[in-house]
């Protein structure tokens, strides 16, 4: 039986991804002077402006518009000709403190928010994600890579790839289509820029296996791209959930995750169900694997939590619910503790996704052999 599975990807000079990353690059800037900090902002962008709104507990100084334009620089707005530049941007504040009844739930112990979380992992790529979600990402991150190191210098910021893929009895078969859009400067062809992103990129980043003649791959199918970014569209964060996650594979607890700090049990509750799904997949005894879990606000204790594994489990559902439940806390107060979350690490997880990296602790092993012990 065929199935079709699709995963959308975009570049760092997005308009959602601009706003995302300038979330979690102040997110990050609070926690390195204060790791206490109770961080919630939302990010707009568009022509020539940056707005920045939310609560903010903190002891720490930070100087918004700085970090904002050094996160605008980095990505590669720096040319006025692009319609949004670092230098020439306003960037606007709208900061309240904390609501002292969230503060009040959080300091009880309770979640900082109510959610439904949900990790996935599989048995197809090597880091246990989806091929999907996957390759968008790498293809999406190699564009930039060319742009940034100058290879492919008429390339501008913003991008866009969507994969299809086609699944033959739950396993990935081949990659039906690849449908990539191209920021580019107004002088360069489409035709040379449309062989290069092709050749030089999709074809080098998809497993030979899964490209066959009935592959279309497309590069700027409706012609030109060269105006993009906040100056064509403007950018929100939270708005790329399911790119964030795993494609439409996995299901989405339907929350963002950039901009929070780990006292937001939709962040932080997330990135402890991937690791469950990662370590039950990685260990064996299941191929496929969805964790879920409640939270509502206040509550110390989750108010759900199941694990679903599509009839590929190894052993019963109910013994690996009891091992999972002896080797990870699920309380949001303990969660942020056993994945060391206080730390300034939430930047590199606004673009190319918040899961699959390996250096993250969400998704290392480390819980690995304990499961074994209960479970073997």
């Amino acid at each position: 039986m065929y199935t079709l599975r699709m995963a959308e990807s975009v570049t760092e000079g997005h308009p959602d991804k601009i706003a995302d990353q300038i979330a979690d690059a102040l997110l990050d800037e609070f926690l390195k002077k204060d790791p206490y900090s109770k961080v919630s902002l939302e990010i707009m962008v568009t022509t020539g402006l940056v707005m920045v709104g939310g609560e903010l507990s903190t002891e720490s100084y930070v100087d918004i518009p700085r970090v904002a334009r050094n996160v605008i620089k980095d990505i590669g707005y720096t040319r006025p000709e692009l319609g949004f530049d670092a230098d020439t941007c306003a960037v606007i504040q709208s900061i309240d403190e904390q609501s002292p009844e969230i503060a009040l739930g959080i300091s009880a112990e309770g979640a900082g928010d109510t959610a439904i979380v949900v990790g996935y992992a599989t048995k197809e790529a090597p880091n246990l994600m989806p091929w999907p979600i996957t390759l968008a990402h790498k293809i999406t991150k190699r564009i930039s890579e060319y742009r940034k190191i100058g290879k492919f210098p008429f390339l501008r910021p913003d991008g866009k790839v969507l994969i299809a893929m086609i699944y033959e009895d739950g396993k990935p078969k081949y990659v039906q289509s690849v449908i990539a859009y191209v920021h580019h400067d107004p002088d360069v062809s489409l035709t040379h820029l449309r062989e290069l992103i092709i050749e030089e990129v999709i074809k080098r980043e998809i497993p030979e296996e899964f490209l066959t003649e009935k592959t279309l791959l497309k590069v700027n199918p409706t012609g030109r791209f060269v105006i993009g970014g906040p100056v064509a569209d403007t950018g929100l964060t939270g708005r790329k959930i399911v790119s964030d996650a795993y494609g439409d594979i996995g299901l989405s607890g339907g929350s963002a995750f950039s901009g929070k700090d780990p006292t937001k049990t939709d962040r932080s509750g997330s990135y402890l169900a991937r690791m469950i799904a990662k370590h039950i997949v990685a260990g064996g005894w299941a191929d496929r694997c969805l964790v879920q879990i409640g939270y509502a606000f206040g509550l110390p204790e989750p108010v759900a939590f199941d694990i679903e594994t599509f009839g590929t489990e190894k052993i019963s559902k109910a013994k690996l619910t009891e091992a999972i439940k002896k080797v990870f806390p699920l309380k949001p107060v303990e969660i942020i503790d056993f994945l060391d979350l206080r730390k300034p690490i939430y930047k590199q997880t606004s673009v190319y996704g918040h899961f699959g990296k390996e250096n993250l602790p969400w998704e290392k092993l480390t819980y690995l052999e304990k499961l074994k012990e209960l479970l073997d």
